[in-house]
């Protein structure tokens, strides 16, 4: 089995400048370590707690900084699509083309990103059973998009929590579904904060050793300068002066299970 490939960066697009030195500094860490990897950061929070939260600069000028920094450092880039009509925007510059969770089930939505001909990440809602994940993939099917994945990213368990069940990435596995395991969003709080959401960070990297050591395809994991400061998602992003060792020790879980 090769080693999965990765998905680093921020959880916004806090601004022009900080995207591109994140994409700067992971690139040159990724180029060290020799994974493959993407580069994430969100044009739009649609999904907040609150309504006075940050949210990002939009579809136009967020895939244009994307399809900049793609271009200038030679690395693919994602980011969530959030309605059927930014699909055709996004990938006009975006490779793989992200459905967020609460939006897995939305068939207009799930058709507009099958038919750009790019690559799709459907994350698994938190309402959703694994084996529930073979009618998002029918759907995708039924598009003519092969191409695509499906994220765990944890299941609700009770109030104000989410709880990663790593059976759930066999089971999707065994329906022949090629899997990302998002740790940065299973360790989430949502809610958790009152007006914004938490979580357990630390756990992050945790999760992402079992998952590799389960088999995934691929690992989401958002990383940030200054946690923080991150104007969303803070408690559950990995910081950057972090993120290296993390990645190795992944690697090596990955060679000590699947070698």
């Amino acid at each position: 089995m090769k080693q999965p490939f990765y998905i680093l960066g921020p959880c916004g697009l806090e601004s022009e400048e900080f995207a591109w030195d994140m994409a700067r500094s992971l690139k040159e860490i990724a180029d060290r370590l020799g994974i493959n990897w993407y580069f994430k950061a969100s044009y739009d929070k649609a999904n907040r707690t609150s309504g006075d939260a940050f949210r990002g600069p939009g579809v136009e000028e967020g895939t244009r900084i994307l399809g900049e920094i793609s271009k200038e450092l030679g690395v693919p880039v994602t980011t969530d699509i959030h309605t059927p009509e930014h699909a055709a925007i996004a990938a006009e510059s975006i490779d793989l083309l992200q459905i967020p969770a609460f939006l897995c089930r939305q068939t207009d939505l799930l058709e507009a990103c099958a038919k750009t001909g790019r690559t799709v990440n459907v994350k698994k809602g938190q309402f959703l059973a694994p084996w529930d994940t073979v009618n998002i993939a029918k759907k995708m099917q039924g598009f003519g998009c092969d191409d695509f994945y499906l994220t765990e990213r944890g299941v609700s368990f009770g109030y104000n929590n989410l709880v990663a069940d790593m059976r759930s990435l066999y089971w999707m596995k065994e329906e022949g579904i090629r899997v990302i395991f998002d740790a940065t969003h299973s360790v989430q709080r949502p809610g958790g904060l009152g007006g914004s959401t938490g979580g357990d960070g630390v756990l992050a990297p945790v999760l992402a050793r079992a998952a590799v050591a389960t088999g995934v395809d691929g690992v989401f994991m958002e990383v940030h300068s200054n946690p923080a400061e991150a104007l969303s998602d803070g408690p559950n992003q990995i910081p950057l002066t972090e993120i290296e060792d993390v990645l190795k020790r992944l690697i090596a879980v990955h060679d000590a299970a699947h070698g």
